[in-house]
């Protein structure tokens, strides 16, 4: 197989196959343009910086454009893994497997998709079952996009089946969970937590290779487009009680718990709260999945990351 990023060492010289993500034209301190973009393959991305044609690369580095690059990868112990561009041009159908390049769930859609139904099957309200087959029922337009609908833009469950997994991942431990705090109504938990994310459907794009915010995700963001989809929805439902309809808009409306993530209103509800705390886990124990793809043999301790707000330890796992 083509040689993959997961594998390459400080200092190595590379010539390898990336899709690229991204592409940005910076200044210099001097005024000098260079060339940033965001290279990736299906073990995880990474920054590459050019300093000479740069108006050359940006031309062949479309996002979604799949490119033969030259180089040398570093891993520097604050900003972690970048490559410095000496070439880059198109790679030829015959120089790369298209299955090398893309992400995917650890699980296959097909298995993920068992579960799904699996868990939709133990909900006991009527209501909420009609609401939930409205997303999910399997000839729904709703089920066709969701399942094939990416988590992220970057880093963690950026890829097709990303918004199934996580989801699913999500109403499964809020499922599990449910059981061990008093009062907390389960349906109403789960059904929020499968639909808590249903906005990316709308606010990104469905190119696997060049994953992006549509125009709506840009101009209303996630939240306020999954609140709206879910409303019109219950809206068309004749007979919804309105105190259930409210429960699950109030998990979409704040399940990222704070104003400055996005979320216009904090979580006032056991349900609600529940949401948010499994899935901020899920993003937190995603960190770790990234971090130790990233690590070199022998190593314990990752790079300082954002997301932990600290390096993670792997202990002799990394040996």
């Amino acid at each position: 197989g083509q040689p993959v990023l997961r594998d390459f060492t400080d200092g190595e010289k590379i010539s390898a196959v990336f899709v690229v993500r991204e592409r940005e034209r910076r200044q210099k301190k001097n005024g000098d343009d260079f060339l940033r973009l965001v290279l990736a393959d299906r073990t995880g991305s990474v920054p590459a910086i050019a300093w000479d044609r740069v108006a050359e690369g940006f031309e062949i580095c479309v996002p979604g454009s799949i490119v033969l690059v030259g180089g040398r990868f570093s891993v520097h112990p604050q900003f972690g893994r970048q490559i410095k561009l000496a070439s880059v041009r198109p790679a030829a159908p015959d120089e790369y497997d298209p299955e090398e390049l893309t992400e995917g769930p650890e699980r296959s859609i097909e298995l993920l998709e068992v579960d799904l139904r699996g868990l939709l099957e133990t909900i006991q309200s009527p209501a909420l079952r009609s609401l939930l087959d409205c997303f999910f029922g399997t000839e729904t337009e709703n089920w066709k996009r969701f399942r094939e609908a990416p988590a992220a833009k970057h880093y963690h469950q950026a890829y097709v089946g990303g918004l199934l997994e996580h989801s699913l991942s999500v109403a499964q431990a809020v499922s599990a969970a449910s059981n061990f705090f008093p009062g907390i109504d389960r349906d109403i938990a789960v059904t929020g937590a499968l639909l808590h994310d249903i906005g990316k459907t709308e606010a990104y794009n469905d190119d696997p290779l060049a994953i992006e915010l549509t125009d709506a995700g840009r101009l209303q963001a996630e939240i306020p487009l999954g609140y709206y989809k879910v409303r019109r929805q219950i809206e068309e439902l004749e007979g919804f009680d309105p105190d259930l309809a409210q429960a699950i808009l109030h998990i979409i409306l704040s399940h990222h718990g704070a104003l400055e993530h996005g979320s216009p209103v904090l979580p006032c509800t056991r349900e609600a709260t529940l949401v948010h705390t499994i899935d901020k886990l899920g993003g937190r124990l995603g960190s770790f999945d990234r971090l130790e793809r990233e690590l070199a043999d022998g190593e314990s301790w990752s790079r300082y990351d954002r997301g932990i707000e600290g390096s993670a330890f792997f202990g002799s796992r990394a040996a």
